[in-house]
């Protein structure tokens, strides 16, 4: 009997502008992925932004989710912040349901929820703020899916709520020997070689694998593979990914239903 192809989301963070500013290739990487992660509000994106991202990813039957972070424009959502637990979960409801309200003008919704940059890495490791993300969820939801690290804290604290758990690779940041993303401020963080990343792409989604940052082997299973948006060339970048695994023949799909 022939192997079944396996399947892959593409995701990308999305509407990270605010006002004049502008971050990365909306409408392009629009064309590309499956899912898009759009800012809220929090650590960037405005009402503008929003509302046109969510339209052009309903146009092409891109899956919507809620890019939530702490309430950090100035540093991007970057920073490392102890916000108490239901302060988050009061902040993550408001983020998901200013983001649903465009989706749903735009003829879609929001179906899943991931977090951003700080809040990303500490829901990993971190089970108060992981439960109080979830709790937010569920509470606005909990139909909705969580995009996380694998084996997260997050993704535990999802499953325990009732909530589905998706776990989710990147294409372009090196990981750490316990398959944890190493930290921006580490030379060789973030990877910009596009035949490297679609190499290890491949790798990820045919066998399960990745290199880490020192050499050795860390095992994961993907169902999303994420293309950061602000990442110089990511429309190429992103664009050679999905040529790469298409050719492998895998099968490129929302890990959730397009609404």
């Amino acid at each position: 009997m022939a192997a079944i192809p396996p399947v892959i989301d593409l995701n990308c963070d999305l509407g990270e502008g605010f006002g004049a500013w502008t971050m990365g290739d909306d409408d392009t990487l629009l064309d590309i992925v499956t899912s898009a992660n759009v800012a809220c509000g929090f650590h960037a994106g405005d009402p503008n932004i929003m509302r046109r991202v969510c339209r052009k990813a309903a146009g092409n039957g891109v899956a919507i989710g809620a890019h939530v972070g702490y309430r950090d424009l100035a540093g991007f959502g970057r920073r490392a912040m102890r916000v108490a637990p239901e302060d988050l979960i009061n902040d993550v409801i408001y983020q998901i349901a200013a983001l649903d309200g465009f989706a749903r003008i735009a003829g879609s919704r929001v179906s899943y929820v991931k977090p951003h940059g700080a809040l990303y890495n500490t829901v990993a490791v971190d089970g108060e703020q992981a439960t109080a993300l979830v709790e937010a969820v569920h509470r606005y939801d909990p139909h909705l899916a969580v995009l996380g690290l694998p084996d997260s804290r997050v993704l535990q604290a999802a499953h325990t709520r009732g909530l589905t758990g998706v776990a989710e690779a990147f294409a372009d940041r090196a990981y750490d020997q316990q398959g944890r993303l190493v930290p921006r401020d580490i030379p060789g963080s973030v990877l910009h070689d596009v035949d490297a990343v679609v190499e290890r792409c491949t790798t990820m989604v045919l066998h399960g694998t990745v290199t880490s940052l020192l050499g050795t082997t860390v095992t994961l299973t993907p169902r999303s593979l994420c293309v950061h948006g602000d990442t110089p060339g990511a429309a190429e970048m992103a664009r050679e990914v999905k040529r790469a695994l298409l050719e492998a023949g895998v099968t490129l799909s929302p890990f959730v239903e397009v609404h």
